[in-house]
């Protein structure tokens, strides 16, 4: 067979498969290189080294900022890590008072006053009212729940303030969160200890520096406490220990103080008052400027308003009806009295004391308004405007139980100086009734007769002393009664000479006038000195029937959460001085001084009315004393450096203002008649020596005054020189 294939042409894919196989194989290709891109030229010289040392410089300081930062980060974390560790339950951290309290109860049970630091109990962020948990935060904090326990941004802000204010940068604003105000609360955690010698004031002063170095620690405290507590934690200590104001520690006993009612309970009003305390305490106080605080709580309630806790409504209303004062936080009644129950009392249950106390009282909330009202209306309408005058009032049952004090025309005030308790003055005629006291318990008649003529003593070592009458005339023959109802000087102090001054001294001291008492003759002319509230308590023994009395104001004293008392009333009546005939005697001549004799101005009411005027040398000092058959009131009134009074006795305005404040007392009180008895009849006359009937352990001494008396001495003993006193009043 001949070969088909020869000569003709190849197929189109054997040419593609020959042409494939006769093709040289091909080297792979090389990846593309990339190219750098060309670096700028290298700068030389001077400029050249500048910039390298610039970026140098540069990484270095960015290597050990980061690694320092990172170091410091660390080292704080373990600070407050440990830090963390060391604090104490938060339990422990509520109630960090060095001192305790004393809460002070009238007679009915009502609190009136309170000294020491008040502790109310303690209260969490979960029980106060909502309207309190607001405000606090509104205005000490507004980022609370939001940052770590310091606010960089308030720290920034506050030292861009003090450095516009012309300060320096820690001084003024601190910009502290409210857990570094916690942390200043707790003075770092370290508890005062008074065994270091050091005040609890200067304590709190260290605690509350403003130094970098303590800020350094107060910041790593704060983050430590929101490491250990949680955010409600850190609001319950804050609202327990904060100091606001008027000795309240803690917001509960803010609350109690100034509105008389729970923290749990407070309207929005009441709440900014109470936050507007935290900056500054004591200014802002409403016991010490009502108005003042409540314009501070309206910005308060502006502040909670722009972040969201209140509506423009609420906010309204809180503006509209600012929060006032309960009534007694505003009557504040009982300043001087509380005073002068805390100084009477035991230390280390009063003014000294570690526990809460609770002591009831008798005082008469009513009649001490009443106290103040009648002096105030005294000053205002019947004493010159702008008079430095002072004036002091007591007012007590006949049993010395004391139901009113203003110790002074400032009646706002605690800790001030008291004119009832604590000042010494001559009585004047105000000591004559024990001179007459003492005549009638030796026997002797309201109608016996006395001689009221010129008389001249010969005190020895001294010279003569002649006593005059205050209008310089004598009546010549006249009764006992009569004399005392004229306030005369000179039957005074022939009385006295004739019973014998011991006897009166003994009879003044038995009623319980513990001052030192003039040795000579002027004792029956009041030249002795003596208090408002001894001078008040002896009158009050006329009043019992004779018998002596302390004045008390305390009648229980226990501590807190405790049923059973410690103690109970520390006065009332005690021995008998003088015999109840005597006594009632003794009021029936006292009578007829307000009702016909000096005391006249003090009369109202139709009541029976017994008392007597005073008044001293000069009339540096003037007194009304005097009881209706249910109280017993004093009144003095002069100028605290011994200027002496224009114009005034006795038995002018001491006199209206006793009668103003006894009217105000009187008010729905049924009347009482006095206990007192009319005389017999007259027995004796004074200036006749003849044995009269007396005790026989008086006796000798009895006699051996006359003897003297007859002979022209002063007494049997030279007694020392005598003032002038011309005494006496109208």
């Amino acid at each position: 067979m001949k070969n088909t294939t020869r000569g003709k042409r190849p197929l189109v894919a054997d040419k593609r498969s020959g042409a494939a196989s006769r093709k040289k194989p091909t080297t792979p290709r090389k990846p593309p290189v990339k190219r750098r891109k060309p670096s700028p030229p290298r700068r030389g010289g001077i400029v050249g080294l500048f910039l390298w040392i610039i970026r140098f410089i540069v990484r270095l300081f960015w290597a050990v900022t980061w690694r320092g930062t990172l170091a410091l980060v660390v080292v704080i974390g373990l600070w407050v890590g440990y830090t963390a560790t060391t604090l104490p339950d938060l339990e422990e951290l509520l109630d960090g008072r060095a001192r305790g309290s004393v809460t002070l109860k009238d007679y009915q049970g009502a609190t009136f006053a309170w000294r020491g630091d008040q502790f109310g109990g303690v209260v969490t962020a979960k029980t106060v009212s909502p309207n309190l948990l607001h405000a606090i935060v509104a205005t000490e904090d507004k980022r609370f729940y939001k940052h770590i326990g310091v606010s960089p941004r308030g720290i920034a802000s506050a030292i861009r303030i003090n450095l516009r204010e012309g300060r320096g940068p820690l001084d003024g604003h601190g910009g502290s969160t409210i857990t570094q105000q916690v942390a200043k609360l707790l003075c770092l955690g370290t508890p005062y200890d008074p065994t270091t010698g050091q005040s609890e004031k200067e304590y709190e002063q260290e605690c509350r520096r403003g130094t970098l170095q303590r800020k350094i620690y107060e910041a790593v405290y704060a983050m430590a406490m929101e490491a250990k507590y949680s955010k409600d934690d850190i609001l319950t200590i804050y609202m327990n220990r904060a100091f606001l104001g008027a000795g309240a520690r803690g917001f509960e006993a803010a609350s109690q103080r100034y509105f008389g009612k729970s923290a749990a309970n407070v309207s929005p009003a009441e709440a900014a008052m109470l936050a507007g305390l935290l900056v500054a305490p004591t200014r802002f106080a409403p016991t010490n400027d009502l108005a003042r605080s409540q314009n501070r709580a309206a910005t308060i309630i502006r502040l909670m308003n722009e972040q969201g806790y209140l509506t423009a409504d609420q906010a309204a209303d809180a503006q509209a009806n600012p929060a006032e004062l309960s009534e007694a936080a505003a009557a504040r009644a009982g300043g001087y009295f509380a005073d002068w129950v805390m100084s009477s009392g035991p230390e280390f249950f009063t003014r000294q004391t570690t526990e809460d106390v609770i002591i009831r009282t008798t005082l008469d909330q009513r009649i001490q308004r009443a106290a103040e009202e009648g002096l105030r209306w005294i000053f205002e309408n019947k004493v010159r405007e702008g008079s430095n005058a002072q004036a002091a009032i007591v007012v007590m049952d006949a049993d010395g139980a004391v139901r009113a004090m203003v110790g002074g025309r400032e009646n706002q005030v605690a800790g001030a100086f008291n004119r009832a308790t604590q000042a010494l003055r001559q009585t004047g005629s105000a000591f004559k009734p024990f001179v007459y006291a003492t005549a009638l318990d030796l026997g002797y008649s309201p109608l016996d007769t006395v001689e009221d003529a010129p008389l001249t003593i010969n005190i020895p070592g001294s010279g003569p002393w002649s006593p005059k009458n205050y209008t310089n005339r004598y009546l010549g023959t006249v009764t006992l009664a009569k004399a005392l109802e004229e306030s005369l000087n000179i039957p005074a102090v022939k009385i006295s000479e004739y019973v014998g001054r011991d006897l009166v001294r003994r009879v003044a001291s038995g009623f319980g006038i513990d001052s030192d008492l003039a040795a000579g003759p002027a004792l029956a002319l009041g030249a002795s000195e003596s208090t408002l509230i001894e001078m008040t308590g002896a009158y009050a023994g006329f009043l019992n029937g004779g018998s002596s009395v302390t004045p008390y104001g305390l009648t229980e004293l226990r501590l807190l959460g405790d049923d059973e008392p410690l103690m109970g009333t520390g006065g009332g009546i005690g021995e008998r001085v003088i015999q109840e005939e005597a006594a009632r005697q003794l009021v029936w001549m006292m009578e007829k001084v307000v009702s016909e004799g000096t005391g006249t101005r003090a009369q109202f009411g139709g009541r029976e009315i017994a008392g007597k005027t005073g008044t001293t040398q000069a009339a540096r000092d003037a007194w009304f004393i005097g009881f209706t058959g249910n109280y017993v009131a004093g009144v003095w009134m002069g100028y605290d450096d011994n200027t002496p009074l224009t114009g005034v006795t006795g038995g002018g305005l001491p006199a209206e203002i006793w009668r103003e404040v006894m009217v105000r007392v009187h008010e729905g009180v049924p009347d009482t008649p006095l206990p007192m008895d009319a005389p017999r009849g007259a027995q004796h006359v004074v200036d006749t020596p003849v044995e009269q009937p007396r005790p026989s352990t008086t006796e000798n001494i009895i006699n051996n005054l006359l003897r003297d008396i007859l002979g022209g001495g002063g007494g049997n003993a030279s007694p020392p020189s005598q003032p002038k006193i011309n005494g006496g009043e109208r």
